[in-house]
């Protein structure tokens, strides 16, 4: 089955070998995968996919790893779960939450590490290195143990413990950085050259997307390849969306779904939102979000190196660019919880409080069929929703996880 046949780039369109290592363009724009889609869609109908397993990889012809290099842990077909109560809160007729939290390490972030790695696997790259909030950093540390090649991470300092403990288990080298994700990226290219890093920060590799676009790929086989009015995505580098409005392309060129688009709309935090500023103010960039400050660790993302095409994605949807207060983000976390059963990561609860508020606007109607995305496990995230449940200080039961620790 024909795989990716070249790496395009995102701006001045020059082509590379697909069968090389290969970061950014020489221009300093993300390169993507292409696929000769003609002779896929001779060989590969959709009907077929569904005799595919129930991971990411039933999607493999449009994955660019061999067969026998990939290396999955189970990741993807997370369940499209139609909403009990919350929709008729908030007053939406048809609405679907899709879980990411189920993946492996408990996040969406999953999807995109395991087809990086499985490429490294391919490419005969021993080393990997990556800046992140937390759950990539999760994400490489686990692909990487699997498949025995080092893994080192760079976190802000203050990242949730969970990510920070979960790394060290999996024999990751971590470093802990004082400073914001930006910062952990630029040690990161700084020291890889010398190191022999492979880079696998967001979109300055063009594997992580080909992963997380498989989310488009499914939200239109569970949706019977019918995609829904709008999908609210958390948007902190971006690569979910831009990685499902290639899924779309792609799948419109293979014939299965036809020319029309959801509305994509990108959540962002108000304490970190430079897509919300560039949508409002009609830049095609963004600008350095100074200051960015956020509970929702995945989502304190200064400046997005793909914001340009999150940004076109919005647009040409007819999407909008939302931001929602910290405050909002843990009570729509909770709201999620008790009406659904769904305990969000703060990054998935962000989508309740924009979609609550683009009802309200009537941006949207009661009767859009609305997806909305959880990026991962909130059980991540205790520091964060500890606020709204504080417990009183009273001994071993107080500490954090309430672990019993030596005295």
């Amino acid at each position: 089955m024909a795989k990716a046949t070249y790496l395009e780039c995102s701006v001045c369109n020059h082509k590379t070998d697909a069968g090389k290592p290969a970061n950014l363009c020489h221009c300093g724009a993300p390169l993507l995968v292409r696929y000769d889609l003609d002779e896929i869609r001779r060989r590969w109908r959709r009907r077929d996919v569904s005799n595919g397993p129930s991971t990411m990889w039933r999607y493999a012809p449009v994955l660019p790893a061999a067969d026998e290099a990939v290396v999955s842990l189970g990741e993807g077909w997370t369940p499209l779960l139609r909403s009990r109560r919350l929709g008729a809160r908030l007053g939406a007729d048809m609405l679907w939450i899709k879980d990411e939290g189920l993946n492996p390490t408990g996040s969406f972030k999953a999807r995109g590490l395991s087809c990086a790695i499985s490429m490294c696997v391919e490419l005969g790259i021993r080393k990997a290195a990556i800046p992140s909030a937390g759950n990539a950093a999760s994400a490489l540390a686990a692909y990487a143990a699997a498949a025995h090649i080092e893994a080192h991470i760079f976190m802000p300092a203050d990242v949730p413990q969970a990510n920070y403990l979960e790394c060290k288990a999996y024999g990751a080298c971590v470093t802990l950085v004082d400073g914001l994700i930006s910062d952990c990226g630029r040690m990161v290219a700084e020291r890889a050259p010398a190191e022999g890093w492979f880079d696998v920060s967001t979109l300055k590799e063009p594997y992580r997307i080909e992963g997380k676009k498989t989310m488009g790929y499914e939200v239109a086989e569970q949706m019977e390849w019918e995609l829904p009015d709008a999908i609210f995505y958390p948007t902190g580098g971006g690569v979910g969306l831009i990685g499902m409005w290639k899924a779309f392309d792609e799948m419109e060129k293979l014939g299965w779904i036809g020319s029309r688009r959801p509305k994509m709309i990108a959540v962002q935090a108000e304490g970190c939102q430079p897509i919300v500023r560039a949508w409002q103010e009609n830049e095609r960039h963004s600008r350095f979000f100074e200051n960015a400050s956020t509970l929702a660790a995945g989502l304190r993302v200064p400046k997005p190196l793909g914001d340009f095409l999150v940004l076109d994605a919005v647009r040409a949807s007819g999407g909008a660019a939302v931001a929602v207060s910290d405050g909002e983000i843990l009570d729509a976390g909770v709201t999620l919880a008790s009406d659904e059963g769904i305990y969000a990561a703060p990054e998935g609860a962000a989508c309740v409080a924009a979609l609550e508020k683009l009802l309200a606007s009537g941006f949207l109607k009661r009767t859009d069929r609305i997806v909305l995305y959880n990026t991962g496990t909130g059980l991540k995230y205790p520091e964060a929703y500890s606020t709204r449940f504080p417990r009183a200080a009273s001994g071993e039961q107080d500490k954090l996880g309430g672990l019993i620790t030596p005295r």
